[in-house]
């Protein structure tokens, strides 16, 4: 009986803070960013106690869910990629602060960006294992924060695209340096030597002793993963034998240095040859022939979890169209079902966005979208499916306009989209705290609390 009464003054409790969390959330019209409000917050709620220390422990997967000492980890999170590049200038370095502190604000709790920089402006790798020791310490520094704001990190390792050098890069350096005589970008996926110029990135990465907090990355629990590659492709190779067989080595050459930390793909999640039945879900024909296979990639031995990105506004048409919704909820759907059906992983969205450069865009269109994907994630986690999570695409502070793609959401000049934010992240955070990962939503709390979590429109 007392374990009963114990048992509902936490839910009256919970349900307290959740009503003022929301009605705050949901009243606000306008949300300011000044970096005098976070004096008090950052008193308040940056880890300082030993017993906080000791919580931040490494993310694990059990079955398809991220548990967190023993606890589910569902992520709600965002992208800035170019956090590195900014904290190696002392002229900028103060927006990676501001990028955490605002992500923080709203409840996020995990942050995708690049561990490269190959060969180019600021580079942290300028020839195969040379590297910018300037750099380097800007990368340290962004794992640094993150931590004071409670925010994992989910790092790149190599890029599939020319932007910060990516595969193009190696390929150069292996015709320069190597006296190779390569034609095509995608035999940094095949040539012996460009596969050891990688392996030789992860290892140096991997095994670095942070200059601020002398932790080796490897032992991090900062780093959620180790992300393979942005976005890979293997047009060269459609049936998907060339980069199934990188996947393969690399993902079990990260476990061999670092069995620690969990590793993704980096996957945008096209369905390949192995499963034509899966193609209807394809934004079109072409995704089927670049050399990805969501299925049989993530397959792989030393794969723990799914990555999947959503751009219908760069797969299916560049103007704004009433197909992008629909399609954006079946591709999910479709991933989530397969990571629980054939996987048995989590799965990441992680990357989701719409450019404000799209012909018909405005903003109603893009809080529909956001409001679509995290719909989407609420719908399988009551269930205890594999939806994982998602990350935006992407978060910028004030101030650093000059870098939108046009995907940029500033929240102090988005306090819709911010308020959808920080409620998902709220719904989300109740849910890790409140049930553990054998729950399933089995537990009593679940009719007590599923209206609460669940219902409304975001």
């Amino acid at each position: 009986m007392e374990a009963l009464k114990g048992f509902k003054l936490c839910v009256i409790s919970l349900l307290l803070f959740l009503s003022s969390t929301l009605t705050q959330s949901l009243s606000s019209t306008e949300l300011a960013f000044d970096d005098s409000e976070y004096e008090d917050w950052e008193s308040n709620h940056i880890p300082t106690s030993e017993m906080e220390e000791a919580e931040w422990k490494m993310v694990q997967r059990k079955g398809n869910q991220f548990v967190v000492n023993e606890q589910p980890f569902y992520v709600n999170g965002f992208n800035t990629y170019w956090l590195m590049v900014f904290g190696a200038d002392e002229s900028t370095r103060g927006k990676v602060t501001q990028v955490f502190k605002h992500a923080s604000s709203v409840g996020m709790t995990v942050c995708r960006t690049w561990a490269f920089n190959d060969g180019q402006w600021r580079a942290l790798q300028k020839s195969p294992s040379v590297y910018d020791e300037d750099v380097f310490k800007a990368l340290d520094f962004v794992i640094s924060e993150a931590k004071k704001y409670r925010i994992r990190l989910i790092l790149s390792l190599v890029n599939n695209w020319e932007s910060y050098g990516g595969k193009a890069q190696y390929v150069k350096w292996g015709n320069a340096a190597a006296g190779l005589n390569l034609t095509s970008d995608d035999e940094f996926f095949s040539h012996p030597t460009l596969r050891g110029y990688y392996k030789d990135h992860v290892k140096t990465v991997l095994n670095r002793v942070n200059t601020f907090t002398n932790v080796t990355y490897k032992e991090d629990p900062t780093i959620f993963a180790w992300e393979l590659m942005n976005e890979p492709r293997c047009t060269s190779d459609s049936s998907g034998d060339k980069l199934q067989e990188w996947i393969k080595e690399m993902a079990f050459y990260v476990k061999s240095v670092d069995p620690k930390h969990l590793v993704e793909i980096g996957l945008e999640g096209f369905y390949g040859p192995s499963t034509p039945q899966r193609f209807q879900f394809n934004p079109n024909s072409y995704a089927q022939q670049v050399g990805t296979d969501f299925i049989r990639n993530h397959q792989v031995l030393g794969v723990d979890f799914a990555s999947v990105h959503i751009y219908p506004d760069s797969w299916i048409s560049q103007s704004i169209a009433d197909t992008h919704i629909p399609f954006v909820k079946s591709w999910m759907e479709a991933h989530m079902e397969d990571a629980e059906k054939y996987l048995g992983m989590p799965v990441v969205f992680g990357e989701f966005g719409v450019s404000a450069k799209d012909p018909g865009y405005n903003s109603t269109y893009r809080d529909t979208l956001i409001n679509t994907v995290y719909k989407t994630i609420l719908n399988s986690t009551k269930k205890g499916g594999s939806g994982a999570g998602s990350l935006l695409w992407q978060l910028f502070p004030d101030g650093t306009d000059y870098m939108d793609d046009g995907y940029a959401i500033v929240l102090s000049k988005a306090p819709s989209a911010s308020s959808m934010i920080s409620l998902q992240s709220t719904r989300l955070a109740l849910f890790n705290s409140l049930c553990s990962e054998r729950c399933h939503w089995g537990c009593k709390k679940k009719k007590v609390l599923r209206k609460v979590l669940y219902h409304d429109e975001l």
